[in-house]
């Protein structure tokens, strides 16, 4: 897996912070920074999310793909899976997340809590990399629901 991070703020760009990601699958991510009121030129615009936001959100689309994943193997009627992220990060640099909550809604036909309580376990102790590698300096808990459709 590759990656190529460019920072746009020498183009002339509206943002003195922003970058683009040019994945190796051939996709592009725009980030920004936050904005800095006291020293403007080294704030973003608030354009794009900010690079932690993304590794917050790279974390639930990856658990949240396990889960659909294990759903399916499982023969549930899936109909649809979302997971709320809230993090903690550390007041001082390196500014890591401490804590993370993962709160999912699974809705589908009959699906069991036990199968959606079992694949968010396996997700978060087995096959989720981002959350795993999150987890060597986050507290990570979760939660979920089940709606029927």
């Amino acid at each position: 897996m590759e990656c190529t991070v460019s920072w746009t703020g020498a183009t002339g760009a509206r943002s003195n912070m922003g970058f683009v990601a040019e994945t190796g699958s051939g996709h592009v991510l725009v980030m920004d920074g936050a904005p800095d009121a006291a020293k403007s030129e080294n704030g973003g615009q608030n354009l794009a999310p900010r690079p932690m936001e993304t590794v917050l959100a790279g974390t639930g689309g990856c658990t949240a793909y396990d889960v659909v994943l294990i759903l399916k193997r499982g023969r549930h009627e899936v109909r649809g899976c979302s997971v709320k992220l809230t993090s903690e990060r550390a007041t001082e640099d390196p500014k890591v997340f401490t804590k993370i909550h993962m709160h999912f809604t699974v809705t589908g036909k009959g699906i069991p809590a036990s199968a959606v309580e079992r694949a968010i376990k396996m997700s978060h102790d087995k096959y989720c990399s981002a959350s795993i590698m999150l987890g060597k300096t986050a507290e990570i808990t979760t939660s979920f629901e089940v709606l029927e459709a």
